[in-house]
């Protein structure tokens, strides 16, 4: 196989990928993303031991040692467009040599974690919830663009998701993507998570069905949404990476998952007057169940 060429790989003038601004070694195997890049400083504070911190525009990285165990956390900023950046920059990190463009024989597989806040479409997943998801049903359009991405997905979920919802035609095709199982059950505790469906959109307004100003194509679609149920599943909060994480993690042979605070309930219109105390709870909770 050819080296990739430039053009498409780009790198530093320092040998480091692009965006990040990261170098292989840079990396943990053991990955929390967040949107917010102050929360890469809030998650670092917990940390016993700092090695690297680097930042460039959003994207904010600090590597450390919490319990003995290495860890690099990651800003990505908002939607599922920086995931694209970021998911491809991480896997180049580990599976391609940055000097020679080649790609490596060997692949190495990553545990990503995302630690978010989302929206609860349920009336009984109350704000302040902590919620996993096994299954990430994109909306935006980002794994589409991939071959062989329905390798991957819940073609049957998709399709019951298009009928009963009354999905536009004029919109993407939604991708349903599971989850890793095995980060999914590291993360999870009976009473103390939610496991459901994630629904990841490419907007915060109009693609969650906010009105504002402008009408909607789907003004009914939030209410569909929250009644829709496929095979034992029903989707329970929005958010705007977790699908793209998802996607493109199983397609380049990753772990992924994402574990999101609920601030807001569509379902009954409440929202949370203050998150933060509960954000460093999930915080806590997230890093305690990776260093187990």
């Amino acid at each position: 196989m050819e080296p990739i060429k430039s053009s498409e790989l780009i790198t530093n003038e320092d040998g480091s990928v692009f965006h990040l601004h990261l170098h292989p070694g840079d990396l943990a195997d053991q990955i929390i993303l967040v949107g917010d890049p102050s929360r890469v400083e809030m998650i670092a504070s917990y940390f016993d031991h700092i090695e690297i911190k680097k930042s460039d525009r959003e994207f904010h990285t600090t590597t450390g040692q919490y319990k003995g165990r290495r860890i690099s956390v990651i800003s990505t900023g908002i939607g599922p467009d920086n995931i694209d950046i970021v998911m491809n920059e991480l896997d180049a990190l580990v599976n391609i040599d940055l000097q020679t463009k080649e790609i490596k024989p060997e692949k190495k597989r990553l545990n990503i974690v995302r630690i978010g806040t989302s929206g609860s479409v349920q009336a009984d997943v109350p704000v302040h919830s902590f919620v996993i998801s096994e299954m990430s049903l994109g909306i935006d359009g980002v794994l589409r663009f991939y071959r062989d991405n329905e390798t991957v997905c819940d073609t049957a979920f998709e399709d019951a998701f298009i009928k009963e919802c009354h999905w536009t035609p004029l919109a993407a095709r939604p991708y349903a993507v599971k989850a890793s199982p095995e980060l999914v059950s590291k993360l999870h505790t009976a009473g103390v998570t939610v496991k459901g469906v994630t629904l990841t959109a490419n907007g915060f307004y109009g693609p969650q069905g906010r009105v504002l100003r402008l009408p909607i194509e789907m003004p009914t679609v939030n209410d569909e949404i929250a009644r829709f149920h496929f095979n034992g599943h029903k989707i329970v909060n929005y958010e705007m990476e977790s699908a793209a994480i998802a996607g493109l993690s199983a397609l380049m042979g990753h772990h992924a998952t994402t574990i999101c605070l609920i601030i807001a309930n569509r379902a009954n219109g409440n929202a949370s007057s203050n998150y933060k105390p509960y954000m460093k709870k999930l915080v806590e909770y997230t890093l305690d169940s990776l260093a187990r």
